[in-house]
Protein backbone atom coordinates (compact mmCIF):
# COMPACT_ATOMS: atom_id res chain seq x y z
CA UNK A 1 0.00 0.00 0.00
CA UNK A 2 1.06 3.55 -0.53
CA UNK A 3 2.12 5.93 2.52
CA UNK A 4 -0.17 8.12 1.20
CA UNK A 5 -3.27 9.04 4.64
CA UNK A 6 -5.89 6.27 3.68
CA UNK A 7 -9.19 8.28 3.03
CA UNK A 8 -11.79 8.19 5.14
CA UNK A 9 -15.35 7.69 2.99
CA UNK A 10 -18.91 7.32 3.90
CA UNK A 11 -17.99 3.65 2.66
CA UNK A 12 -15.57 2.84 5.20
CA UNK A 13 -17.40 4.86 8.20
CA UNK A 14 -20.30 2.47 7.32
CA UNK A 15 -18.17 -0.51 6.58
CA UNK A 16 -16.20 0.18 9.98
CA UNK A 17 -19.73 0.95 11.96
CA UNK A 18 -20.61 -2.62 10.85
CA UNK A 19 -17.54 -4.13 12.15
CA UNK A 20 -16.67 -5.25 8.53
CA UNK A 21 -12.93 -6.56 8.55
CA UNK A 22 -11.02 -4.51 5.03
CA UNK A 23 -8.14 -3.59 3.78
CA UNK A 24 -7.34 -0.30 2.21
CA UNK A 25 -5.47 0.07 -1.22
CA UNK A 26 -4.36 3.10 -2.80
CA UNK A 27 -3.05 3.52 -6.48
CA UNK A 28 -2.80 6.26 -9.09
CA UNK A 29 -6.23 6.97 -10.06
CA UNK A 30 -6.00 7.28 -14.01
CA UNK A 31 -8.91 8.83 -16.10
CA UNK A 32 -10.63 5.87 -18.14
CA UNK A 33 -7.56 3.38 -16.52
CA UNK A 34 -10.91 1.28 -15.21
CA UNK A 35 -10.42 -1.83 -13.59
CA UNK A 36 -7.18 -2.89 -15.37
CA UNK A 37 -5.33 -0.09 -14.59
CA UNK A 38 -6.04 -0.51 -10.69
CA UNK A 39 -5.74 -4.30 -11.29
CA UNK A 40 -2.15 -3.84 -12.71
CA UNK A 41 -1.17 -1.19 -9.92
CA UNK A 42 -2.55 -3.43 -6.88
CA UNK A 43 -0.51 -6.60 -8.44
CA UNK A 44 -4.56 -8.50 -8.09
CA UNK A 45 -5.89 -9.69 -11.36
CA UNK A 46 -8.82 -7.91 -12.63
CA UNK A 47 -11.41 -10.73 -12.12
CA UNK A 48 -11.08 -9.64 -8.48
CA UNK A 49 -11.77 -6.08 -9.04
CA UNK A 50 -15.25 -5.63 -9.16
CA UNK A 51 -17.06 -2.40 -10.96
CA UNK A 52 -19.70 -0.91 -9.19
CA UNK A 53 -21.80 0.38 -12.06
CA UNK A 54 -25.10 2.65 -11.67
CA UNK A 55 -27.73 2.11 -14.05
CA UNK A 56 -31.33 3.03 -14.41
CA UNK A 57 -34.69 0.94 -15.44
CA UNK A 58 -37.38 2.41 -18.16
CA UNK A 59 -39.27 4.15 -15.05
CA UNK A 60 -36.04 5.97 -14.35
CA UNK A 61 -35.54 4.11 -11.21
CA UNK A 62 -31.35 3.34 -9.74
CA UNK A 63 -29.64 0.35 -9.28
CA UNK A 64 -26.63 -0.68 -8.63
CA UNK A 65 -25.19 -3.61 -10.48
CA UNK A 66 -21.95 -5.25 -9.08
CA UNK A 67 -19.71 -6.68 -11.83
CA UNK A 68 -16.38 -8.42 -12.29
CA UNK A 69 -13.79 -5.49 -13.63
CA UNK A 70 -12.84 -8.13 -16.78
CA UNK A 71 -16.33 -8.96 -18.00
CA UNK A 72 -19.41 -6.65 -19.08
CA UNK A 73 -23.21 -6.35 -18.57
CA UNK A 74 -25.62 -7.62 -20.80
CA UNK A 75 -28.16 -4.97 -20.08
CA UNK A 76 -30.64 -6.68 -22.63
CA UNK A 77 -30.64 -10.15 -19.80
CA UNK A 78 -30.17 -7.45 -16.54
CA UNK A 79 -33.33 -6.36 -17.68
CA UNK A 80 -35.50 -9.53 -18.59
CA UNK A 81 -33.94 -10.86 -15.02
CA UNK A 82 -35.23 -7.24 -13.23
CA UNK A 83 -38.45 -7.80 -15.10
CA UNK A 84 -37.62 -4.59 -16.86
CA UNK A 85 -38.45 -3.33 -20.63
CA UNK A 86 -34.53 -1.92 -19.97
CA UNK A 87 -32.12 -0.52 -18.51
CA UNK A 88 -29.32 1.76 -19.37
CA UNK A 89 -26.11 2.80 -17.81
CA UNK A 90 -26.56 6.28 -16.31
CA UNK A 91 -24.75 9.23 -17.81
CA UNK A 92 -21.79 10.40 -14.93
CA UNK A 93 -23.67 13.18 -13.83
CA UNK A 94 -27.13 11.48 -12.64
CA UNK A 95 -24.93 8.12 -11.23
CA UNK A 96 -23.04 11.04 -9.15
CA UNK A 97 -26.40 12.31 -7.96
CA UNK A 98 -27.95 8.74 -7.30
CA UNK A 99 -24.77 7.78 -5.57
CA UNK A 100 -23.21 10.61 -3.44
CA UNK A 101 -19.65 9.31 -5.48
CA UNK A 102 -17.77 10.76 -8.24
CA UNK A 103 -17.61 7.97 -11.02
CA UNK A 104 -14.60 6.30 -11.14
CA UNK A 105 -14.78 6.06 -6.91
CA UNK A 106 -18.59 4.94 -6.67
CA UNK A 107 -18.38 2.38 -3.98
CA UNK A 108 -21.82 0.06 -3.07
CA UNK A 109 -21.92 1.48 0.49
CA UNK A 110 -23.52 4.37 2.00
CA UNK A 111 -25.24 5.59 -1.43
CA UNK A 112 -26.75 9.00 -1.03
CA UNK A 113 -29.86 7.31 -2.57
CA UNK A 114 -30.85 3.53 -1.53
CA UNK A 115 -30.54 1.50 -4.85
CA UNK A 116 -31.33 -2.05 -5.30
CA UNK A 117 -28.11 -3.90 -5.85
CA UNK A 118 -27.34 -6.93 -7.93
CA UNK A 119 -24.94 -9.24 -8.26
CA UNK A 120 -22.94 -11.55 -10.48
CA UNK A 121 -23.64 -14.20 -8.77
CA UNK A 122 -20.03 -15.45 -9.62
CA UNK A 123 -18.24 -13.04 -7.55
CA UNK A 124 -19.71 -15.22 -4.19
CA UNK A 125 -16.95 -17.81 -5.72
CA UNK A 126 -14.11 -15.36 -5.34
CA UNK A 127 -12.16 -15.07 -1.55
CA UNK A 128 -11.41 -11.61 -1.94
CA UNK A 129 -12.63 -8.86 -3.74
CA UNK A 130 -11.98 -5.26 -4.28
CA UNK A 131 -14.34 -2.87 -4.42
CA UNK A 132 -14.27 1.05 -4.76
CA UNK A 133 -13.79 2.51 -1.42
CA UNK A 134 -15.46 5.91 -2.14
CA UNK A 135 -12.74 7.97 -3.88
CA UNK A 136 -10.82 7.87 -6.62
CA UNK A 137 -7.29 5.91 -6.54
CA UNK A 138 -8.82 4.01 -3.44
CA UNK A 139 -9.70 0.20 -3.29
CA UNK A 140 -10.95 -1.77 -0.28
CA UNK A 141 -10.45 -5.56 -0.04
CA UNK A 142 -13.19 -7.35 2.01
CA UNK A 143 -14.69 -10.84 1.21
CA UNK A 144 -17.86 -11.34 -0.40
CA UNK A 145 -19.77 -13.12 1.72
CA UNK A 146 -20.00 -9.69 3.79
CA UNK A 147 -20.80 -7.53 0.79
CA UNK A 148 -23.53 -10.05 0.35
CA UNK A 149 -24.32 -9.60 3.79
CA UNK A 150 -24.64 -5.67 4.25
CA UNK A 151 -26.09 -5.00 0.63
CA UNK A 152 -28.26 -7.93 0.28
CA UNK A 153 -27.94 -7.63 -3.51
CA UNK A 154 -30.36 -9.81 -6.11
CA UNK A 155 -27.62 -12.52 -7.42
CA UNK A 156 -27.80 -12.15 -11.64
CA UNK A 157 -26.16 -13.84 -14.56
CA UNK A 158 -25.76 -11.47 -16.81
CA UNK A 159 -21.74 -11.15 -17.21
CA UNK A 160 -20.22 -11.16 -21.13
CA UNK A 161 -16.69 -11.79 -21.89
CA UNK A 162 -14.41 -9.96 -24.36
Amino acid sequence: MSKEKVPVTAATRFLHGQNIAFSCHLYPYEEHGGTAHSAHCLGVDEHCVIKTLIMEDDRRQPLIVLMHGDRRVSIRELARQRGARSIIPCDPAVANRHSGYLVGGTSPFATRKAMPVCMEASILALPLIYLNGGKRGFLIGLAPADVQRLLQPTLVQVAITD
